[in-house]
């Protein structure tokens, strides 16, 4: 770190490393790189265990970290959605983002957890004999917020395959964490659908059709410089784990010497009459978004129904609700997202849906869908109602895409969910799942075995499995992290399990509440938020640092925990 009267701390190889002065700023050009170079606090403007932002000349902003007595600085946004990360979670060695629980290392500013492809830069932090604390950043860092990890594809290949059967952001991670960690084998990365990865948290959330590319994590370029040969619009038809050969469902057959399968989910449709009808809609992949667009048009002259009272469901009649002439959201609870969040909040979200028109059939669903030249007209309920819909969109769950893998000697448990131990490899050695169909430990639950599917929890699985695959042995350590948008309101959740009570703080009606979930034993279980941010995060970071917190904990001050260094 240098003497004691100058420390400098230089992640990344010297590349990287409020309301701040122009203190002693310089702008220089270094090997056609444009850097500033600027004192930016001092040491003692930094609390231990504090983030702040700073201005680092004219150039732009850096977030500087002081932790265990040393001092870094990074990039100040979220690279997912550009939360800032100022106020999200600082964790033990890390930053998480308090919109959607992406974290960043402090001293390198790789991305860690998710969503998001893209690490944070990292700048260069040298401290004076009176504490000044300089930064020197590439003014382009310092515009775009981003990096991309550096692959080094240099050397002769050596012999060994990975074969990646799912082109979904986990099968993307997993591609992507192979190169960036030191693999110099071949890469082959199987898709179903006929684009590159992209961000499929948009799909429920698009209101206007957009170009896939837009969407796409990254070019076409990217996986050619990377060695990563991307396969589209085929899938795997059949796995031989004693011959390591995948057959794809063109008749090709490729050879592994490790396989991820990150095949995901597919939206379930209910057999009922007349299911098969033009203009009833999945929501899984682009082509489901652009087609419901499409249908709508822009004469606001369609009825809706919605099948469906979660997120998918919800998240669908909120983001299409003003193209359509009616919307009617049906199902089988007693109030929007009342299983998950109670009937108190469910109340809530059913007076914001139904203050922008929409419409609820509660404790009931369809039974028949009626059409006329072969296009949906109307939908009968259980209840007796019929309704007409000109368009109907099914949010009523997923089964997984594993049934390729049976008779392979995978274990599959009775869902179809794969089971996988705590480096996510499967029974067969070599055999790797995560996401949606990997039924893994889970360690916000006491590492019991559990399916959740989640754009988030899906891209770490991809993370783990390719460090394993390097024999880098990291065990999943997971908390799970959702959010929705709903009519402009963000509601985030971190935990997972059936509570045996709950506890509620702040102003449900105005829906700027925490919610506290507790299992049988008063143990708080998850932490949900609307309009709080950040303490969903802080609860994540608390919760994955082994921390527990009991009812007893929040008697005096519910959030006396997130003031606690």
């Amino acid at each position: 770190m240098g003497s004691s009267n100058s420390r400098s701390y230089t992640p990344n190889s010297g590349q990287c490393g409020g309301n701040g002065e122009n203190r002693g700023t310089i702008s220089r050009m270094e090997s056609t790189n444009n850097y500033v170079e600027s004192v930016v606090c001092n040491e003692n403007e930094l609390k231990e265990n504090e983030m702040k932002v700073f201005d680092i000349g004219e150039d732009g902003r850096v977030l500087v970290v002081k932790q265990k007595g040393e001092i870094s600085a990074i990039g100040t946004k979220c690279t997912h959605y550009g939360a800032p990360l100022a106020t999200g979670a600082l964790g033990d060695g890390r930053v998480r983002c308090p919109w959607h629980g992406a974290c960043f290392n402090i001293k390198t500013g790789d991305i860690e957890d998710f969503p998001g492809f893209d690490s944070l830069p990292c700048y260069q932090v040298t401290v004076s004999e009176k504490g000044e604390v300089k930064v020197r950043a590439k003014i382009s860092d310092l515009k775009s917020n981003k990096r991309i990890k550096d692959v080094n594809i240099a050397g002769a290949c050596d012999g060994s395959v990975v074969v990646i059967v799912g082109g979904g952001p986990s099968g993307a991670t997993c591609a992507e964490t192979l190169r960036s960690e030191g693999f110099k084998g071949r890469i082959t990365l199987v898709a179903k659908e006929n684009y590159l990865p992209y961000d499929r948290i948009k799909v429920s959330k698009i209101g206007t059709v957009t170009d896939i590319e837009k969407l796409q994590a990254r070019t076409q370029q990217y996986y050619q410089d990377s060695n990563i040969e991307v396969l589209k619009g085929v899938e795997a038809s059949k796995v031989d784990t004693n011959e390591k050969i995948v057959t794809l469902s063109d008749g090709n057959k490729l050879r592994y010497s490790a396989l991820y399968v990150a095949t995901g989910s597919s939206p379930r449709v209910p057999d009922i009459p007349g299911i098969n009808l033009k203009n009833i809609f999945t929501v899984r992949n682009f082509d489901d978004s652009v087609n419901i667009l499409n249908s709508l048009g822009s004469n606001k002259d369609k009825n809706v129904v919605v099948l469906g009272l979660s997120f998918i469901g919800l998240e669908i009649a909120s983001s299409c609700n003003d193209k359509a002439k009616s919307m009617t959201v049906v199902g089988k609870d007693t109030a929007p997202l009342g299983l998950i969040f109670g009937n108190q909040i469910g109340q809530s979200l059913q007076k914001l849906f139904e203050d922008k028109g929409v419409k609820f059939q509660f404790k009931t669903t369809i039974t028949k869908c009626n059409g006329d030249n072969g296009a949906i007209q109307s939908v009968e309920l259980e209840n007796g109602t019929t309704l007409p819909a000109d368009i109907l969109i099914l949010g009523v769950g997923a089964t997984f895409n594993t049934n390729f893998l049976k008779d392979t000697g995978i274990q599959l448990e009775p869902n179809g969910a794969v089971s996988v131990d705590d480096k996510l490899e499967t029974n067969v050695k070599h055999v790797y799942a995560g996401g949606d169909i990997a039924c893994a430990p889970v360690f916000a639950m006491n590492n019991k075995p559990m399916s959740i599917g989640h754009i988030g929890l899906a891209q770490y699985h991809g993370r783990v499995a390719a460090l394993n695959i390097l024999k880098k042995e990291t065990p999943v350590k997971t908390v799970p992290f959702f959010w929705t948008m709903l009519f402009g309101k963000s509601i985030r959740y971190a935990g997972c399990g059936k509570p045996a009570s709950t506890q509620v703080e702040g102003d449900v009606d105005a829906l700027k509440f925490v919610i506290f979930f507790f299992d049988e034993s008063d143990k708080v279980i998850a932490v949900a938020s609307c309009m709080r941010d950040p303490v969903v995060a802080q609860f994540a970071e608390y919760t994955h640092q082994g921390k527990t917190l009991h009812k007893r904990d929040l008697k005096d001050d519910p959030f006396a925990w997130t003031k606690i260094n």
